[in-house]
């Protein structure tokens, strides 16, 4: 099987209608729902073809980490909760924190304690 120099391939790849561009990048950052992949330093190349883009990662320091997503709560909620459990905003928030929004369960929680 004969090589094929960098020169011949970039011509194939015009004749396809492809083209390859390296990209200066310093970080890479991968965001899924529930984690965090961080490349630093990798060589990033752009691969085009038919108006779409192909982003190539290769190499770098890879670190992972999983995120904890608040939940948004309403001002109106923290208010409510906090006015018919006759507790602080604050305690009202870490409750519908801790029962994810629920305002009945949030309440009932902190009448109990």
């Amino acid at each position: 099987m004969r090589k094929m120099s960098p020169r011949q391939a970039r011509r194939i790849m015009q004749r396809m209608g492809l083209s390859m561009n390296p990209m200066e990048v310093e970080e890479a950052i991968l965001r899924m729902k529930d984690r965090e992949i961080t490349i630093e330093n990798p060589e990033v190349a752009v691969l085009e073809m038919q108006g779409q883009k192909i982003f190539q990662i290769i190499g770098g320091k890879v670190t992972e980490r999983q995120i904890e997503k608040k939940m948004a709560i309403p001002e109106e909620d923290v208010h409510l909760v906090a006015q018919q459990a006759k507790v602080s905003l604050d305690q009202a928030r870490a409750a519908l924190e801790q029962t994810n929004g629920d305002l009945a369960q949030a309440i009932l929680l902190l009448s109990q304690q």
